[in-house]
């Protein structure tokens, strides 16, 4: 059997997106490779954009476009109050859940 790690990532994605971005301010693409330089290359960019989008809306990001000198002007993420305050709280939520479900597959 198999196992849908769509599913598990769900959840997860806006989090590491957010850190990424808390990090350093970056355009979509840069954000799918950088995903996938720590592992998480299923990721596609069809999903990247939508999830920044979303948190854009929830003003968790805000964007602007910076000039390309070898192509078209990019669009790049920055986050916000609100975001550094969800993946904090996040971060938190995340260590319990862990240590938990770690605890419990670890049962013998």
């Amino acid at each position: 059997m198999q196992i849908n790690t769509s599913q598990i990532l769900k959840g997860t994605l806006e989090a590491c997106i957010l850190q990424l971005i808390k990090n350093k301010e970056m355009y979509g693409y840069e954000i799918t490779e950088q995903l996938s330089n720590y592992g998480l290359d299923m990721v596609a960019q069809g999903t990247i954009y939508p999830l920044l989008l979303k948190l854009e809306k929830e003003h968790m990001v805000t964007s602007y476009l910076k000039e390309n000198t070898s192509g078209p002007p990019r669009k790049y993420y920055s986050i916000t109050k609100n975001g550094e305050e969800y993946i904090n709280s996040f971060k938190n939520v995340w260590g319990n859940i862990s240590t938990t479900i770690t605890k419990i597959l670890e049962n013998k």
